[in-house]
């Protein structure tokens, strides 16, 4: 159905008149009476009775008028859906209690009229996620980019944006509980856990910790979650985790984890914003500019990153 001839098809029953009709849209009243005259005929009925007053609503016309004005809504939403500047901001942040969700949920707070759409491709590698950003179906995703060794797929583009401090989270009997901080060096006599961890990225940067420190870092074993997984933490004196300080969990206050920074030198996991160099987007634009000058002001010196991430 043409969406024009319904356009003029509400716009003459709304001012019940061709001349005014056609004056809105902008056409002449030849044309309005054409796109009309076409849509009769399309659907084989009359739409209006012609008056000297003007035009009036035959029977059939006043049974098509509100489907016509959802059609129009329909193709408004249509176009606004892929329209950069109306449609969502679609961002994927891996993991909604990682650092990329915090982070662009402190976005979203601070410019609350933007409209987002927060994916979580969890536990799907960094080529597919890549390959979403290069089909558009994507705005940005987070990875470490430790398989590409820094570098995009032609027409993408990214910049190093988070660098995830490492801590410690143990329950209150492990021997290291009540350190302020803890150093590398040190957790080379305390395994690290960190079950049910499938994706090709963390695993390959965590081997690489492990063998620049001589650590102990477990990530064989299924997961069970976050949640079953710190209830075992908290009852444990041997198990212990790594978390980035940019995480975000809750559990219950009988649990008493404790979270340890760890220093000298502080491994952070590195992560870098991915997107299309020709994404017109202006929320995207206002996101990069906003994760840059965070990361500006956050990223630090005295850090351990892998020599793929330099």
């Amino acid at each position: 159905m043409d969406l024009d001839a319904v356009r003029t098809f509400v716009a003459v029953a709304e001012t019940g008149q061709f001349q005014a009709a056609a004056d809105d849209l902008g056409i002449t009243q030849q044309a309005a009476s054409k796109r009309v005259a076409t849509l009769e005929r399309e659907l084989g009925v009359r739409l209006f009775a012609r008056t000297a007053r003007g035009a009036r609503l035959s029977i059939d016309g006043q049974a098509l008028l509100p489907h016509a004005r959802e059609l129009l809504r329909a193709a408004e939403r249509a176009t606004a859906a892929v329209t950069p500047g109306r449609r969502a901001l679609r961002v994927d942040v891996v993991g909604r209690r990682i650092a990329p969700s915090n982070i662009l949920h402190a976005f979203y707070q601070q410019h609350p009229d933007i409209e987002l759409d927060v994916v979580t491709l969890t536990g799907v590698e960094a080529a597919s996620a890549l390959a979403e950003v290069g089909a558009g179906t994507l705005d940005a995703t987070f990875r470490s980019l430790r398989d590409f060794a820094g570098k995009v797929p032609s027409g993408l583009r990214s910049a190093r944006v988070i660098d995830d401090r490492h801590e410690l989270l143990v329950g209150p009997r492990h021997p290291l509980a009540k350190a302020k901080t803890v150093t590398l060096a040190e957790l080379a006599d305390h395994p690290v856990w960190m079950p049910g961890m499938s994706d090709a990225e963390p695993v390959g940067y965590y081997e690489d910790l492990a063998k620049a420190f001589g650590l102990t870092i477990d990530t064989i074993g299924p997961s069970f979650g976050v949640d079953a997984l710190l209830a075992e933490i908290a009852d444990s004196t041997q198990l212990a985790t790594f978390v980035g300080e940019g995480s975000r969990y809750l559990w219950p206050e009988s649990y008493d984890l404790r979270r340890i920074p760890v220093v000298s030198p502080t491994p952070v996991y590195p992560m870098s914003v991915i997107w299309r160099a020709d994404n017109p987007h202006p929320v995207l634009a206002n996101f990069l500019e906003h994760l840059q000058t965070r990361y500006e002001k956050t990223s630090g010196d005295d850090v351990w990153i892998p020599d793929w991430a330099r």
